[in-house]
């Protein structure tokens, strides 16, 4: 069963990904509910991550049937056991805080390419692999419109749309981020591009809800605002619900742009709902659909809305 529609998605999404020249892709997400996998391409190696279930299994039981599991995927996706990297994640309708931790002390980094960009992906020590690939599309029109802005990407994680940005001509790219690790590894993906300019590109650690009361009007022009659904880490002042903060946040990212200033606006919670009528803009657009990559079709849990000051 599995190994049926294993080779059916993996014959059908390499082919779009091909067409596209697209290297790093996603094959499986949970198509059947006995193997409760999300498989991943980057180049030449595959992230596999197993979602933590009720399977039923003891301990040796599963091990076996994971082996077994993993020397299918190899044989069926032509890819190498030593190049597929296993991980165990618990399955989440938002990403939070805890799910971009590390997990082991031992680091791995490789270098893939995304439309012509380079970024540092790791896929052993962490549970997401540093490029959420669900937001291609977006990151792409964020590159469009960029050149001449000045642009904030604020939850930047690891910065791929502050490269984006920056490789779209933008003015200055300001990325901003509560973690130092991730601000660090947003650095490197601008070294890996050549993107040095100092004077240019700002790196802001700080809790972005406090960050956004201190900017002057008319600060930026294009905005990316990607948040977590939850966080209460200890090193912010206050805790984040998206669902409730939403229209603060982007009344606050409002007042900091210019007049048709446009904000990228991003949320995991798949329950989430817009309040259209307190949020202060001239126009929201949702650009979910349009922002849906191929191998994400009818298995996006995520929202995504262009809204204009």
């Amino acid at each position: 069963m599995f190994e049926n529609r294993l080779l059916k998605v993996y014959k059908h999404k390499s082919k779009l990904a091909k067409r596209q020249n697209i290297s790093c892709y996603r094959v499986y997400d949970h198509d059947l509910p006995e193997f409760p996998f999300c498989i991943e391409f980057y180049d030449d190696k595959v992230y596999l991550a197993e979602y933590l279930r009720r399977h039923g299994m003891g301990d040796e039981e599963h091990d076996e049937w994971m082996e077994d599991c993993i020397l299918l995927i190899s044989k069926l996706l032509g890819v190498d056991i030593d190049k597929i990297y296993v991980r165990q994640r618990k399955r989440m309708s938002h990403r939070t805080e805890d799910q971009y931790e590390k997990l082991d002390e031992e680091k791995e980094f490789f270098t893939i390419e995304e439309n012509g960009l380079k970024f540092k992906i790791n896929l052993s020590d962490y549970l997401d692999t540093g490029l959420f690939l669900d937001h291609r599309l977006t990151r792409q029109m964020v590159r469009e419109e960029s050149k001449g802005k000045r642009v904030l990407n604020l939850f930047c994680y690891t910065g791929s749309f502050s490269v984006y940005a920056a490789s779209g001509e933008a003015s200055t790219v300001t990325s901003v981020d509560l973690s130092k690790t991730y601000l660090d590894w947003a650095k490197d993906n601008f070294s890996l591009n050549v993107l040095t300019e100092e004077e240019k590109y700002h790196f802001i650690h700080a809790d972005v809800k406090q960050y956004l009361k201190t900017l002057q009007p008319e600060s930026f022009d294009l905005v990316v605002m990607d948040p977590p659904t939850f966080s209460n880490s200890k090193r912010m002042k206050d805790f984040l619900d998206i669902q409730r903060d939403h229209v603060e946040l982007l009344n606050d990212v409002i007042n900091a742009v210019t007049n048709n200033g446009i904000i990228y606006f991003s949320t995991n919670y798949t329950k989430f709902i817009i309040d259209n009528d307190n949020i202060h803009s001239s126009e929201i657009r949702d650009i979910t659909r349009a922002t849906t990559p191929f191998d994400f079709e009818g298995k996006l849990k995520r929202w995504c809305y262009k809204i204009k000051k």
